[in-house]
């Protein structure tokens, strides 16, 4: 079952919306995009979870290139409140994938995992 179009590119702004650098400062607004059990497999292949992603992501202020193009995007249901997306991120030539989670009405990225690609 595929999601919906609109379900489809609520996701992909949220996706995009902790790319932007004005919101990765801000352990407030990715505080409210993470879940509570989140967990990140890093580019760097160190283990994440959300306090510490957001500990990190206060630490890259002034250092992270501003564009991030992102190609290859698509998104699949897993469940009825369980929605894959994959995709690639141009500039630092790496391979995305998160899983985000439906809570009372709310998507919440429950896991992200960022691999190196030749490509």
């Amino acid at each position: 079952m595929e999601p919906e179009s609109i379900e489809a590119d609520l996701i992909r702004q949220l996706e995009e919306q902790l790319l932007r650098p004005e919101v990765r400062a801000s352990a407030d607004q990715v505080a409210v995009l993470l879940a509570d059990g989140f967990v990140e497999f890093g580019t760097s292949g160190r283990i994440y979870n959300k306090e510490q992603m957001i500990d990190l992501l206060q630490q890259e202020q002034g250092r992270r290139d501003q564009s991030s193009t992102i190609t290859e995007f698509s998104v699949r249901r897993l469940a009825a409140d369980v929605i894959l997306v994959t995709y690639r991120i141009v500039e630092s030539r790496t391979i995305r994938s998160s899983i985000w989670k439906s809570t009372s009405g709310r998507w919440q990225m429950e896991f992200h995992q960022s691999t190196k690609s030749e490509i």
